[in-house]
């Protein structure tokens, strides 16, 4: 299927942080960041022909939080908008297809969350099977360490294995990092994203905008999301179906040797599933924004990486890209976009 020519134009976010002063509706943290893209692109809001955010209602602690957050926006004159309770990867897929579509040249989406106002793990523990796990209120490290073990145990990985992603993040050497005491065994500190506050936004373009405004726009040349059942036992934890099938459909029969690749892993190992399902060779460079392990950011993590995997492309340190966003426990939902500085617009669907 022939895409049509789409580029990624523009990308800020919010510092990920443990905590903010601001409300649950997300207005503080997205102010800034539409400002930037405003300064930095030489438009204005109603410049914006189609607006789309992502958040979750059951983080917020109410019902349409995300109304709340178009006063970051303002009321006059009306906007088109439209919102997906999902992480604000899959609003700026909505903004994707709206501008496929032909109904409009210039998008933005946005998501946010503020992590820091609950109890984060009683929360997500919500996405799982209402009948046969929610009951029991599990966190989500404890699942992640259980399928961190069903991978060591397999021979998949190993605890220095995933030291060695901890140390690429943290600085610090693989020996002191097993050294640690665990947190959830097998997973120690560095194995675990820490929940951040944050929100970000990305403009996306048609070709004919994205020259307007851009050098060296990120032209998307594949784009697909899978989902994987929900039932823990139905499925091996220590592979990823839904990354690979959307990663194939997503490069087609182009090169994996891309330059970049962004991946969202809230866990150590939960990178090298993802590697492994994306089939990437040695040479890319993995998570040069320091991923999500630098900051676990709900609702905004899997845009910030398409972001930063798109920044690469717009600043000239690379001419290829790939992203990778996640949603629902342990990698259930994937979604894969290719990016290119060639327009060369043939991929998934």
């Amino acid at each position: 299927m022939t895409l049509p020519p789409i580029a990624i134009i523009g990308f800020a976010h919010s510092p990920n942080v443990e905590g903010t002063h601001g409300t649950t509706n997300g207005v503080e943290m997205l102010i800034p960041c539409f400002d930037k893209l405003y300064a930095e692109l030489g438009i204005n809001r109603t410049d914006i022909e189609f607006w789309c955010s992502g958040s979750s209602d059951y983080l917020a602690g109410r019902a349409f939080s995300f109304i709340s957050a178009i006063d970051s926006i303002g009321a006059m004159p009306p906007i088109n908008e439209s919102h997906v309770e999902m992480d604000g990867a899959w609003a700026l897929y909505e903004a994707w297809v709206k501008i496929a579509t032909g109904e409009v040249d210039l998008a933005l989406a946005y998501g946010f969350g503020k992590a820091s106002a609950g109890n984060t793990d009683q929360t997500l523990a919500l996405q799982t099977d209402p009948y046969t796990v929610a009951p029991l209120h599990p966190d989500a490290r404890s699942l992640a360490a259980l399928q961190a073990r069903a991978g060591i145990d397999a021979g998949t990985w190993t605890e220095a294995d995933m030291a060695a992603i901890g140390a690429r993040t943290s600085g610090g050497s693989v020996d002191d990092l097993l050294a640690g005491e665990y947190v959830a065994n097998p997973l120690r500190r560095h194995d675990i994203a820490p929940y951040t506050d944050a929100a970000a936004a990305v403009v996306i373009a048609s070709e004919r905008k994205a020259r307007e405004l851009v050098a060296n726009p990120a032209f998307v040349t594949g784009w697909d999301h899978r989902i994987d059942t929900p039932n823990f036992g139905a499925r091996d934890l220590t592979v990823s179906p839904s990354t690979k099938l959307a990663g194939d459909t997503a490069f087609g029969d182009r090169s994996r040797a891309v330059d970049v690749a962004e991946i969202h892993a809230p866990y150590s190992h939960q990178e090298i599933i993802v590697r492994n399902a994306l089939d990437l060779p040695d040479s890319v460079r993995i998570n040069p924004s320091g991923g999500a392990l630098a900051g676990n950011s709900l609702f905004s993590a899997g845009l910030q990486r398409i972001g930063y995997a798109a920044h690469e492309i717009l600043s000239g340190n690379a001419g290829t890209a790939v992203a990778h966003a996640t949603s629902g426990p342990l990698l259930q939902q994937n979604m894969v976009v290719t990016l290119s500085a060639q327009n060369n617009s043939e991929g998934g669907n």
